[in-house]
């Protein structure tokens, strides 16, 4: 018969009988532990109610009640943890409106955002850049989101301009100094220090005059082209006045930046083109660009391009952007696209618009749509007015069933596929060879 075990025998043993080193429960493993937490809230489906039946003060409630738990966790000793932490505050911003529950916390946000961009890596600052840009966006313009500018303006430029910081957070800051200067400037000197900083950073992409046959990419180029994009955002709120200035000294700078290696800035810098033009325009009708001709046989290239050592997705991209990019140089035509949130419909039709829109769909990805149906702020941006407020009834009505959209598509599909067929049927033809 065996011998019972004697208890905690191997409780304090290791390898061979020899007693271990047991470590104390330290901050660090805590911190790894509320990770766990944390992560499940990182998704902005979380944020979202489930059905018709849930209880909405009470959600509210619990959504709040984890808010203040994130919002406590971004002063965590470990680095991880309030990493964690500002990502699921963004989460939560990007999807939902919490004008209220940010008023009432707003200077505890704003030093959580400080003392992080300040201290921490670059992960670390890239998210909590990302954060002020929420937390902007949720405030919308006003006397509190002023003095948030006024506490992170100057974290902000001073890693923009620090050449010893990562890119990527120098990247990260660039952008946020844009959209926060964007939302909350009032004050025109600020915006015009703001955009001087901005473009101290990409006018570094520029060639050098010994170097006219091109542009290489280099480390930095991600960096000049949030810089580049920040500041034409800030261009389309400024005085026309200061718009002649800046176009007259960077119309004729910008297409030495379509020679660039690196995709992404050869687009931005297309885009910025197309808006100056549009401005310029704007200011003058009967605006004149002396190097009209070679400018748009550049683009037409670009437009055109086929060369075979790039790649299939990229080409298709760039001929799909420079298509545009040509016919608003050459024609003055702007591609009108609409944009569906809800029952609404939202028509851009000029560059200034694109640009604005784009820059905020960037930082708010999927929660675009839900805060162009309710954010103040961006409906006052895009001209929509007051938020449409319709009641449950109206909104199951507009909504069709499942099985009805399944109709649908796959009626779409058959004819899409007859509609095809005949174009690739070879027999149609064969009556052409004899």
């Amino acid at each position: 018969m065996p011998k019972p075990k004697k208890r905690g025998s191997n409780h304090q043993r290791g390898a061979g009988g020899q007693p271990r080193n047991v470590q104390p429960f330290s901050d660090e493993d805590a911190s790894i532990e509320t990770m766990s937490h944390c992560s499940g809230f990182s998704d902005p489906a979380s944020f979202t109610e489930d059905g018709p039946e849930v209880d909405e003060e009470a959600t509210q409630e619990d959504l709040e009640y984890k808010l203040k738990g994130f919002i406590d966790l971004t002063l965590d000793k470990s680095a991880k943890t309030r990493q964690a932490a500002l990502e699921s505050l963004k989460s939560a911003f990007s999807s939902k409106i919490l004008y209220e529950f940010v008023m009432e916390r707003r200077m505890t946000l704003t030093d959580s955002i400080e003392r992080c961009i300040k201290k921490g890596k670059s992960d670390e600052q890239c998210a909590a850049a990302g954060l002020a840009c929420l937390l902007c966006v949720q405030m919308g313009s006003g006397i509190e989101s002023e003095e948030i500018f006024k506490t992170l303006g100057p974290v902000l430029k001073k890693i923009v301009c620090d050449g010893t910081a990562s890119v990527q957070a120098r990247q990260a800051c660039a952008t946020c100094l844009g959209i926060c200067c964007f939302i909350v400037t009032d004050d025109i000197t600020e915006l015009y220090s703001t955009m001087e900083c901005l473009e101290n950073i990409f006018i570094k992409a520029y060639p050098r005059d010994r170097d006219t046959n091109g542009v290489s990419s280099t480390h930095n180029t991600v960096l000049h082209i949030s810089a580049l994009l920040a500041w034409t955002l800030l261009l389309t709120i400024c005085p026309m006045n200061e718009v002649k200035k800046k176009i007259e000294m960077h119309l004729h700078k910008l297409p030495s930046l379509l020679s660039c290696d690196d995709l992404n800035m050869r687009i931005a810098a297309g885009e910025t083109l197309a808006l100056l033009f549009e401005l310029a325009r704007e200011t003058d009708a009967d605006f004149f660009y002396e190097d009209m001709e070679l400018l748009t046989e550049k683009l037409r290239a670009l437009a055109t391009d086929g060369n075979k050592h790039r790649a299939k997705v990229d080409k298709r991209k760039q001929r799909s952007v420079f298509r545009d990019v040509l016919r608003a140089v050459e024609e003055r035509d702007f591609p009108t696209e609409m944009v569906k949130f809800g029952p609404e419909r939202m028509y851009i039709d000029c560059w200034v618009k694109k640009q604005t829109y784009d820059t905020f769909k960037e930082i708010l990805g999927s929660g675009m749509q839900y805060h162009l149906q309710s954010n103040d702020f961006l409906r006052n941006v895009f001209e929509l007015g007051p938020p449409v407020m319709l009641d449950a009834a109206a909104l199951k009505t507009m909504k069709i069933s499942r099985f009805e959209r399944h109709l649908y598509n796959s009626a779409a599909f058959k004819a899409r596929t007859k509609a095809r067929s005949k174009c690739r049927d070879k027999r149609a033809d064969v009556g052409e060879f004899f």
